[in-house]
Order: C-alpha cells, then structure tokens, then sequence
C-alpha cells in the first residue's frame, strides 16, 4: 500500500520495515471535504491554497510555495518568541501567524537531521547513519539512498520549481550533489563547515571547501558573507520564474549561527556587554523566561551541566573576556539570520507571493558544544590559518567557537547539547506558517518529529509519495502530515503510545509516550540505558530504570525491535 499525500500513519518497529504502515487517517483536506457538497468541491480546491486569511492565489495554480527556512546549530532558547534574549523580530513575527512547536525532535548532529527532514524517514533508512562516514554498510551509506525519495524530487514532478541555497552535507560524489536529488537551482557548500566570508580550508591537509552551483564545481566569491550570499541566490532563483505562475518550494540551509563564529562588527557590537555575567547566570534567566513565553512547565528545573563546563566564578578575568565576546559574536549571527530572514519575507510580500508560501523554520539540532580549536585532540588539525585572539575575533581568519558552556545556556532547561541523544542534542526550535495554518500565535508541546515535515509538504503540494522510483523501492515514509493539526481539524497529531528511535555514532534514544530511555555512554551497552519520564523531567535528571523496571524492560523490547530493524551498526 503506496503512502499517498493524503496518508496520515502511524509507525511500529515491531513489524518488518517494509510492512510498517499501521493505519491511514483522514488528512485535513479530506476532513473538510468529505462533507462537502460536489457542486462546491472545486470550488473549494480552488481555493485550498488560500485559506487562513491569505491572498487568493494564482487562477494557473492554486498550491501554495513552500520555503524552509533552517538554522544551522541555532539553541533552543536563543529566539525572542522562545523566551530568548537575542533580537529576532523577523522571526517572532513569523511565529505570531504560526505555531510554535515547543517539543520538535531532530537527530543530534547535523547531516542525519537534513537527511531526515528531506526523505521523511530515519537518518538510516535514509543512509546518513554516521556523520562523515561513508561505507558499504545498510544505513551508514553517507549519502542519500535509493531507499528514499527527497521533497524536491518529488514536487518538481507535480509541478514546483525547486531551489537550494546553503549546505549540503548529505554526499560528496557527483550522482548526491542536490541537483541530481530534485533541485532545479541550487548553489551550496557540499561539506559540513565552511568559513563564512571565503573558502579557505578548515583543517589541514584538507581541500578549500567545496561549492557548487546546479551541480557544477563554483568559486565562492571572496569577502561575501554566508547568510547574505544564500539569501541573494535563493531570491534570485525564485525571480527567474516568478511570472509563469508555478508554485516553487525553497530550502534555505543556512550554515549560521555555525561555528566558526564570524560576523560583521555591526551585529556583534549591538550585544557588547550583555553577556558579561557570563554562562551559569544566562542559564538560570531562560529558564524563567522560557517559563515565561509558555515554551516549558512552570514547574521545570534545570539539569547539572556537562562535566567539560568550568563555573563562570572559576575563571580569570581575561577568560571571562574572551567567553563574553563569543556569545556576542553568536547573538550577532542570529541577529543577521534574522536579518536575512526578512529580507526574504519581505521580497516574497514585494512579488506577491507572501501570501500563499506556506513558511517552517526550524533549527537541525541543540546547540553546538564543540571547540575543535580548542580541544587538545583536535586542535593541530585546524589550518594555521586561523586564530583565537582576542582582538581577531570575528574576523575571517577566527576560529572561535560556541563551547559546551554557552551551549549549556542555549540548550535550557534541557541536558547537554549536540551530538547527544538527551533533550539538549534533539530538541529544537519549528515554527510553521502560512496557507492553511490556522492555529494562529499558538505554542503546542505535541510530540513532532524532523520527518513529519516531508509528509506535511506533501500533502500541502499534493504529491504522492510512490512505492518505487526510477525502477527502486522506496521504504515507506516513517513521518506524519502536521496538516490536519495545524488547520485545526484534529487535536492529535501522533498517537500517545507512538515510538520514535534514534541512534548516531552510538549515543541513542527511544521515546514512548511520556517515557523515554536515553544512552549517552561509549561505547554503547544497553545496560547504560537511562530511563526518564518526560511528563515532570524535562531536564532528564532522574533515572527511573530502578523504580519502573517493567516500564524500562518494555522500552528496552522496543528499542531491540528499532535496532534490528534499522540494522544498527553500535560501536561496543
């Protein structure tokens, strides 16, 4: 049974892959015409694509475009309509004719997030079981599969144009650049990192990063900033063919607020000062003010941080100096992504198409707590290119990097931060507006995953999701349409008992309703499962697994059922 657009499913991982399509509800488009007289069904089709208030959309095609709009290592609590202290206007405005999802789950790196949110299935299925690792192995590819199929490969057969700006980071070789994966127009950084003004090597004995446009190795133009210059291209591909009235769908993968931590002086000097009372203290104020904005309980504590963080009191005063400029250079990059954001927004209202986009903005994980330059391990790797001092910060040639102690503030009132499976690694910000969304300025603590959007866009662009393409079979989507609840016509979007697994490079976790097993330790053994109830433990502090043994031992049978049937490969 093909999943259709109009396929809402629920997964087990109990039941062999290929048969795990449990069930097929009705999808908002069916719900509000299923009752609806024949002689005002088409009129109704008309004008599906302009609901909500929105402009009536082109008499040539009524579907609406489609923009995703993703933040590279952008905290959970770093935006202003989170609870945030950074300023980001832009996209608080987007958030007021939105939803707010307070409770959207990513994988906890980079490349297994994007290859999930653009196939709508398991960064295994989808073959990015391991960031930068490529291998013959089931699920741990490095690139996307013939197992799957992308959004934009889909859409373009119905009709979207396609276009990409930003990174890739889902295969290196010619046949996984985007433009043999659906993109129309596509400009982007194939690896995972680049500098943010030229395409000077990261790392030694390494190549200059790497771009290319529709699939042709290109030059980045020297001096160009990331955000700006994605933002440019992006606009320019959607003008070239804004007059034949054909919906388009845009990816803007940004690689900000991304290490390094580069940005223009105007962005960073706004925040001179502001973080001077440094980490522990800033930790402590989003608690309350995510408390505040309705994003956690009022009753949510905050976790220990990871054991790498020093106390803010224990360092000397020109140590503080120096953390006290990264998170100035962090909050002027999300300052300019804000920024940029709306110039696009802006640029859609100048062409008229503001409208009917249907806009989700989302970050691909928890906040970055790496510091490659400063890790003893890493440290003689990075290019003599670069520095950390002080008065270069932010320049082209600094490497300065967020660190597990300011990511420990972006990820509150969560634990840790990215690369790990606990709440701080896999919970993100997704704010999702437009035609057809009529929950308006509302905040919902459902449980939503990175692959329900695929099926989400689907539904809205009217494609069928096919059980083969170009002679493979396709594994059936593992993600849920959000578009019967964000138009109202459900209030569940997953079922209470719905299990969602994830494992990279060995850190693991398994969700079932309100409880939740978690490993963080390596090399992996199931007996370092933690188990967590998420109903009053956002924070993740107390192990339950001695006091709730039953409900441990059956989310230990379900994660034995996900990891045979994504075919885990866990380093013991």
């Amino acid at each position: 049974m093909p999943l259709g657009a109009y396929g809402h499913q629920e997964i087990r991982y109990d039941l062999p892959i290929e048969n795990q399509i449990l069930v097929e509800k009705p999808t908002a488009f069916q719900m509000k015409t299923q009752f609806v007289p024949k002689a005002l069904l088409s009129l109704l089709v008309l004008g599906f694509a302009g609901c909500s208030g929105a402009a009536s959309p082109s008499a040539d095609d009524p579907r609406p475009n489609i923009l995703i709009l993703v933040a590279d290592d952008l905290g959970y609590a770093d935006l202003g309509c989170y609870g945030g202290d950074i300023a980001t206007p832009n996209i608080d405005a987007l958030a007021a004719r939105g939803i707010r999802f307070s409770r959207f789950h990513t994988a906890p790196m980079c490349a297994p997030t994007r290859a999930m949110l653009l196939t709508g299935n398991d960064n295994h299925i989808a073959g990015m079981g391991r960031q930068n690792l490529s291998t013959s192995v089931f699920g741990y590819e490095g690139h996307l599969t013939n197992r799957v199929a992308t959004i934009p490969t889909l859409l373009k057969q119905v009709g979207y144009h396609t276009y990409m700006a930003g990174k890739w980071h889902l295969g290196n070789r010619p046949e996984d650049n985007p433009h043999h994966k659906g993109f129309e127009n596509s400009f982007v950084l194939l690896e995972g990192v680049g500098n943010h003004y030229s395409e000077h090597e990261i790392f030694k004995n390494a190549p200059a990063s790497i771009y290319t446009e529709d699939g042709k190795n290109t030059q980045w133009p020297e001096g160009s900033y990331s955000t700006n210059f994605y933002t440019d291209k992006l606009i320019a591909y959607i003008d070239q063919n804004k007059k034949d009235h054909q919906p388009f769908f845009a990816y803007a993968a940004y690689t900000s607020p991304h290490w390094p931590l580069q940005v223009d002086r105007k962005y960073w000097e706004k925040y001179e000062g502001r973080f001077d009372d440094g980490y522990d203290k800033l930790k402590e104020q989003r608690l309350e003010s995510l408390k505040k904005a309705g994003m956690i309980p009022l009753g949510a504590t905050l976790p220990p941080n990871h054991p790498s963080v020093r106390p803010w009191d224990s360092l000397s005063i020109a140590e503080k100096k120096k953390e006290s400029r990264k998170m100035e250079l962090y909050a002027g990059m999300v300052d300019n992504l804000d920024e940029n954001i709306g110039r696009i927004i802006q640029h859609l209202k100048d062409i008229g198409a503001y409208e009917n986009t249907l806009i989700v903005f989302m970050s691909d994980n928890g906040a970055a707590g790496e510091d490659y330059y400063n890790d003893p391990d890493t440290r003689e790797s990075i290019s003599d290119y670069y520095t950390e001092d002080y008065s270069m910060m932010g320049e082209a040639n600094s490497m300065i990097s967020y660190g597990s102690a300011w990511a420990e503030a972006g990820t509150s009132p969560f634990r840790y931060f990215k690369e790990f499976t606990t709440n701080g690694g896999i919970l993100a910000p997704m704010i999702m507006a437009g035609p057809m969304i009529t929950r308006i300025n509302e905040v919902h603590d459902d449980f939503v995953t990175v692959m329900d959007i695929a099926p989400t866009l689907y539904e809205v662009g009217r494609a069928n999701y096919p059980k083969k393409l170009e002679g493979s079979t396709l594994y059936p989507l593992m993600g849920t349409s959000l578009l019967a609840f964000a138009s109202g016509g459900t209030s569940e979007i997953h079922h209470p008992d719905y299990v969602f697994g994830l494992e990279h490079s060995g850190y693991t976790m398994l969700k079932k309703g309100q409880w939740k097993i978690t490993n963080t330790s390596y090399p992996f053994s199931e007996a370092n499962f933690e188990l967590y109830d998420l109903s009053d433990d956002l924070a993740e502090r107390h192990d339950l697994k001695e006091r709730a043994p039953e409900k441990y031992l059956e989310l230990l049978k379900e994660w034995s059922a996900y990891s045979d049937n994504m075919r885990l490969q866990l380093p013991r």
